[in-house]
């Protein structure tokens, strides 16, 4: 959110300044981690060197691609981006070349389904063995495998149209531009409106994020790990930009300038980092209305009662107001309800995209396709709307584990870098 489109400086990235200050805290953990396991035993807070340096490479990664990737999404954004009419017309033709392949696969095993029996010889057992050969394969089958390519590209290149478009369209700078209200200044008022309108809006994408499986793809990064620490906060989703999420910008609209709009964001992530812990246990009152260490273990949970709590990121009253909150008692158990089992950092940032697109490639009828991009993770054709929550690691099974989600069809979530 730099260039901020007012005379006003740009504002310093508070989580980059406050790198210095995770590393001395997770140190300081680490120690009280390895004291706490010789007195209680194993906890799931504990440090595990190949999660922690998978967690550090992907908070690495989360900081770079803001840098690399909007310059080379800008291109392909359609209105604005030189190859954006080329997108568009990719996704039409291919949508098209999808829906004529479906066409033709049904009109073919209509007919193969009509044709009448070939006798091929007596059925007494005596004719002769004829020589094995391969069948050709039947116009169905071809036009089946065109459709599945044709709709994994129609799904890929439109969800990036759409990205690309909707980040054009609601960036802080643009909606400034466009403002309805004056400018609120930069004084403490408009800061703390700044605050909360933005953790307003993130405990919607936050939300959103468990209950869409295409930001759930984006999202689940954050999920993965199966212990609980402060490591935990720094392993973030690098592909934010794909993500039409509800626009932080809309601030802008209401008055809030977009470098203000920025350090709220700052304070934001930060706040997030300290509750990724296990060192620290319940607040009492200040509980009711902050999220603390106890309300987001219990979103990092995959016990069946706590899948989709608790989405709020400094304020728990959204929680409270929407439905969604939900107190720690059983022991939590972290990680996704199917763990896929490795600490490679390519494999856990793409294994939910190779899920769902295997699904669409599987999937006959738009319906079907879109279902499996837009409806929740755990949804699948004939399955109740609740469905059950997907993990990525199972291509075409309930992978996200055999236990009913308690809201919708379930998810993880976040947007703009935020821990979750």
């Amino acid at each position: 959110m730099a260039g901020m489109g007012t005379s006003r400086a740009a504002p310093k990235d508070l989580t980059v300044l406050a790198v210095p200050v995770y590393f001395v805290s997770m140190g300081a953990e680490y120690v009280w981690m390895r004291r706490a396991a010789a007195r209680r035993g194993p906890l799931a807070g504990q440090y595990e060197r190949r999660d922690t340096l998978a967690s550090l490479a992907m908070g690495l990664g989360s900081l770079v691609a803001p840098l690399v990737v909007p310059p080379l999404l800008r291109p392909l954004t359609p209105g604005r981006g030189r190859w954006g009419r080329a997108l568009v017309g990719a996704v039409v033709a291919a949508a098209t070349v999808t829906s004529l392949a479906e066409r033709s696969a049904r009109r073919a095993r209509t007919a193969a389904a009509g044709a009448p029996g070939t006798v091929t010889g007596p059925d007494d057992g005596t004719a002769p063995a004829l020589p094995a050969q391969r069948a050709p394969t039947p116009p169905a089958t071809r036009a089946d495998r065109l459709a599945s390519v044709g709709g994994v590209t129609t799904v890929a290149l439109g969800g990036l149209a759409v990205a690309t478009a909707w980040a054009a369209l609601t960036s802080p700078e643009r909606l400034w531009r466009h403002r309805l209200l004056p400018d609120r200044g930069s004084g403490p008022l408009a800061l703390v409106v700044a605050v909360v309108g933005w953790d307003f809006i993130y405990y919607w994408n936050h939300r959103l994020m468990h209950e869409i499986r295409y930001l759930w793809s984006i999202h689940v990064v954050h999920h993965s790990s199966e212990h609980y620490n402060l490591s935990t906060a720094l392993r973030q989703p690098v592909a934010d930009a794909l993500g039409p999420y509800v626009p932080y910008g809309a601030l802008c609209l209401a008055g809030i300038s977009p470098g203000l709009v920025a350090t709220a964001r700052g304070i934001n992530l930060l706040y997030q980092f300290w509750i990724h812990t296990e060192a620290i246990g319940r607040l009492g009152l200040p509980e009711e209305v902050l999220n603390s260490p106890s309300h987001h273990r219990v979103h990092h949970g995959s016990n069946a009662e706590y899948l989709d709590r608790n989405h709020g990121s400094i304020l728990i009253v959204w929680d409270r107001l929407f439905g969604t909150f939900e107190r720690e008692d059983a022991p939590v158990v972290y990680g996704i309800t199917t763990n896929i089992g490795t600490f490679d950092p390519a494999r856990i940032v793409s294994h939910e995209y190779l899920a769902m697109l295997g699904d669409v490639s599987r999937s006959t009828g738009w319906g079907e396709r879109l279902g499996h991009v837009v409806r929740g993770p755990g949804w699948a054709p004939g399955r109740p709307a609740g469905g059950l929550r997907r993990s990525g690691g199972d291509t075409g099974q309930a992978s996200n584990g055999a236990r009913p989600t308690r809201r919708g069809s379930g998810a993880v979530a976040t947007s703009g870098s935020l821990p979750s």
